[in-house]
């Protein structure tokens, strides 16, 4: 089925510290290669760095002359996993003693031909490649989008140019005392004429951005000005200019309220700032928009339809009043009332401003049904005065950068997007970074961006809070020459931070070519591919790429050389460009089976490939749910002639993401590793499929369930596992002889994943197996006293026994099980005589949601204590598992979210319950010990 020598990942994985680390590493911004340039749905760097150093290092059971044993086979597998737990922590990302250990690992499984290249065919973001280039792996990054393109140039092509290179600013490197090392110098170049860039921008504009009396004669920084767009009030009796306002809202932070108060007088309204909490908006719709319910005019509450004010949009009479300004305090931001900046603002739209259209897709482009259907309609003319004035200042970098260069003892040499690396090339990338800084302002600098007034923020929100671009009524324009958010200062920060902590050095080419028709020779593939329809990539990315292209298109000639990015072809299903829904599907199928057969035409049999995939769509059918996403992409793996060999979960985003319940994201991709499939694979029946599902999806579940799997990405997870089975086989049969497709595979994989969790029933005790069969009847809801009885005595268990065990109440005739919430806060195990399953589990479900882990961590210790410890912990944590399934089919979202929590968080409460002990990570690997070998 596979080549004789399995690899890592096929075998064992140290899931729970990769885990961890990956969630950890989204709260990491300083430094993070992320913060260069927004992308969306990028996977972490730590669970990158894991699935590679897995998929290329020999599995001890590969060696049997070495480790002839089971327990030599485990203790190398330790030592390998130790290596990988201290891979993935943040802090060791740059270690270079790690490092170069890990390489030699890779080159030890690799043979004398040395280690393979890696490819990423849908680089995105970059994480892979920029993953497999730090553990000293030639790196290949292609995408179709040039944005993506010139991400990956800017992580890994780029700076080894330049590696270990002193700036060229005059001045910089007076005083130094050691060697600039790796991108070091160039990042230090970067921030040099990034504020070289801005003060020349502030002397030419820095009058658009005046300055703001606050009073005693004081003048402050204005940190933002904030808008509200207006129509024209459709009661004739009215006809005032009225605002459209999400909140009124500027300031929440207790003792220091502030909100606006409009006022009409003479059919004008005027904006004043109120400061008394007692006279503050309140309601969940504190303005005058309310959604998708329209807006409520200010002056004679006459109700506004949304049909009227996109009516007024695509008109062109969607006008803006200026309501507030917020400016730099001493100890707070001042808010004022909007004076004469509103008439200083009106400025004159400046020319060669990018004007393209924005696509047709109104899930993700919100803009056009309200007739804002250019890029220069998503800002106002002060914003495009200041991004065209940087965007021409950094053409004037690049020549000064030269000059510079020149002056150092550069040669001059050919461009950068030529192979130079002279002054020429030198200045070329200088510029491309500055370009991002730009890029990275547009985020927080245009009219679609709003004003946080949340206590830890009163900041500009930046526009891609979401995977969308959305329309804004009430929007803040920042000031770009302060020193808050939407500071190009800031941004230029964030760039040169970002740059200096990539590895900079080792071979690596970032192409633009299409997936589904480049080559596959002589690399090994790791790729992240698009989640069917979840991210409009090409539409979203366009925002960025027009900027860029006007900043970059003299130094990326080639890849700037379009003037949106391409779109037919990109690999996502797009209903509005392929016909509707079915034609998007097939599409998307079609592509990915063409893009996985090109690999498998010239696919090595030393290695697996490996597939992140992290998409939940489900599609209830008769059998139970498929999924779209899921269906697709595998039935492309299978048809192009691949094999799962093991699949693994992998935690990828944060629990608070802002597109987070309800949507098609999961919290963890699953890591799929692919073979080619044999030849000589054997087929089989529908029976014998269900019957080998049934043998082997309990230990996998159990294993997911160890790796602490969140309950709500369960159900995903798992089709990995029974993907396996399935791709296993040349074919599996229906019973008329045809073949089975994987949506049905999909369906039945869920329908004993059904099967396995309903049999774990069984493990639970008497009390507990009754308030299951009771939840799933009435969740916490009442229920007669005659049907509770009947279930009692039929489980071999007593209601008043029930209710002395404190799990529920039992009067007048209704018995009704306690709710978390309703749970006694006093209570102690250790005293408990009559202790179940159902208990421990729901108490500690209390006690996390009320006081966090470290509670829930001392009440577990406690249950350890509790009499004759008879409490098994992996029950606690397996009911969570069965309780949030029957929540998710019942549809009790929040119930479910209960468990979901508690199951997620297993893995720190246990930590938290090792009352004194260290919770440092003990491995079979000494990383100190390599110093004496590197």
């Amino acid at each position: 089925m596979y080549a004789e020598k399995r690899k890592l990942i096929e075998v064992s994985m140290p899931l729970e510290v990769i885990n961890r680390e990956s969630a950890r590493e989204k709260s990491i911004r300083h430094g993070h290669p992320s913060t260069l340039h927004l992308w969306w749905a990028r996977r972490p760097l730590a669970a990158a760095r894991a699935v590679l150093f897995a998929q290329l290092v020999d599995d001890p059971s590969s060696h049997p002359d070495r480790f002839p044993t089971e327990e030599a086979q485990a203790a190398e597998r330790a030592r390998l996993h130790g290596m990988i737990e201290q891979l993935v922590l943040w802090k060791n990302s740059n270690n270079q003693t790690l490092l170069k250990a890990a390489h030699a690992e890779i080159a030890k499984s690799a043979g004398p031909n040395g280690p393979p290249a890696i490819l990423d065919p849908f680089a995105g973001g970059g994480s892979i490649p920029l993953e497999a280039q730090r553990l000293g792996l030639e790196a290949h990054a292609s995408d179709l989008n040039p944005v993506a393109v010139l991400i990956n140039k800017a992580l890994i092509e780029i700076p080894p140019k330049f590696a270990d290179a002193a700036p060229v600013f005059p001045g910089l490197s007076e005083g130094q005392t050691t060697a600039w090392s790796g991108p070091e110098g160039l990042a230090a170049d970067v921030r040099a004429y990034g504020e070289w860039m801005r003060d020349t921008a502030q002397r030419r504009i820095g009058h658009l951005y005046p300055q703001v009396e606050i009073g005693g004669g004081q003048t402050a920084t204005v940190i933002a000005w904030l808008w509200a767009r207006t129509v024209t009030c459709p009661n004739p009796a009215c006809g005032i200019a009225m605002p459209l306002v999400r909140s009124w809202w500027l300031g929440k932070k207790k003792g220091k309220e502030a909100y606006i108060v409009p006022t009409v007088e003479a059919c004008k309204v005027t904006y004043t700032i109120g400061t008394d909490p007692a006279k503050a908006p309140t309601g969940g719709a504190d303005g005058t928009m309310s959604g998708r319910n329209g807006a409520t005019c200010v002056s004679c509450a006459t109700a506004v339809s949304p049909t009227y004010i996109k009516e007024q949009g695509i008109a062109g009479a969607l006008g803006a009043s200026l309501i507030a300004v917020v400016a730099e305090g001493q100890r707070r931001r001042e808010y004022l009332a909007p004076g004469q900046h509103e008439a200083l603002a009106m400025v004159p739209k400046p020319n060669d401003i990018p004007d393209q259209e924005l696509g047709f897709d109104p899930r993700n482009l919100w803009t056009p049904s309200y007739g804002l259907t250019r890029f220069s309609d998503l800002f106002t003319n002060r914003q495009l005065v200041a991004l065209t004035t940087f965007s021409d200042v950094l053409a004037e970098a690049r020549e000064q950068v030269l000059a510079d260069a020149l002056a150092a003892g550069l040669p001059e040499g050919d461009r950068l997007e030529a192979g130079g690396t002279g002054a020429a090339a030198y200045a070329d990338a200088v510029s491309t970074y500055l370009a991002f800084a730009i890029s990275r302002l547009t985020n927080k600098l245009s009219s679609l961006c709003t004003w946080d007034s949340s206590p830890k923020m009163e900041a500009v929100r930046g526009l891609f809070a979401r995977q969308a671009i959305p329309m804004a009524w009430d929007f803040a324009e920042a000031n770009p020459f302060a020193s808050s958010s939407g500071s190009i200062r800031e941004d230029i920060s964030w760039v040169a931070k970002a740059l200096a902590r990539v590895p900079g050095h080792g071979a690596a080419i970032a192409t633009q070519e299409d997936a589904s028709t480049r080559e596959y020779e002589s690399v090994v593939v790791s790729t992240d591919p698009p989640y069917y329809d979840n991210i409009g990539y090409s539409d979203l990315s366009d925002y960025f790429y027009v900027w860029l292209r006007r900043s970059l298109r003299t130094v990326h000639v080639r890849l700037m050389g379009t003037m949106l990015v391409p779109k037919v072809e990109e690999l996502v299903a797009n209903p509005y460009r392929h016909d509707g829904k079915g034609g998007a599907e097939k599409f998307f199928e079609d592509g990915f089976e063409s893009v996985f057969r090109r690999m498998r035409e010239n696919a090595t049999t030393d290695y697996p490939i490996t597939v992140y995939y992290a998409f939940k769509q489900s599609e209830t059918t008769k059998s139970g749910d498929s999924s779209t996403g899921w269906a697709t992409i595998l039935e492309g793996i299978v048809r192009a002639g691949w094999t799962v060999t093991a699949t693994w979960p992998v935690r990828s985003e944060l629990g608070n993401r802002m597109i987070g319940s309800g949507t098609n994201a999961l919290a963890s991709s699953i890591v799929l590793a692919c073979r080619p499939r044999s030849e000589s694979a054997s087929s089989i029946d529908r029976g014998g499929f269900l019957s080998v599902l049934r043998s082997e999806l309990p230990s996998k579940l159990r294993e997911l369930q160890q790796a602490a799997v969140a309950p709500v990405d369960l159900a995903q997870s798992t089709i990995g596992p029974g993907m396996a089975v399935f791709t296993r086989y040349s074919k599996v049969t229906e019973a008329d002889g045809s073949a089975m497709r994987v949506r049905t595979a999909l369906e039945l994989i869920n329908q004993v994943l059904a099967e396995v969790l309903t049999e774990l029933e069984g493990d639970f005790d008497s009390d507990s197996r009754w308030a299951i069969t009771w939840f799933r009847q009435h969740g916490f809801d009442e229920g007669t006293f005659g049907e509770a009885e009947t279930l009692a005595t039929a489980l071999n268990t007593s209601l008043p026994g029930l209710e002395r065990g404190g799990i529920l109440t039992s009067r007048g005739g209704k018995v009704q099980l306690f709710a978390p919430a309703k749970l006694p806060d006093n209570y102690d195990p250790r005293r408990d005589q009559r202790l179940s399953v159902w208990e421990a589990s729901l108490h500690t479900a209390r006690v996390l949601d009320a006081k966090g882990i470290d509670a829930a961590g001392q009440l577990i210790a406690n249950l350890r204590e509790a009499p004759g410890s008879r409490i098994d912990l992996d029950a606690v944590k397996e009911l969570a598992y069965l309780l949030y399934s029957i929540a998710e089919r019942k549809n009790w979202s929040a119930i479910g979210q209960i468990f979901n929590n508690l199951a997620s968080a297993w893995p720190d409460i246990l930590r938290a319950s090792e009352s004194g002990a260290s919770t440092t990570v003990q491995t079979g690997f000494d990383l100190e010990s390599l110093n004496d070998d590197f």
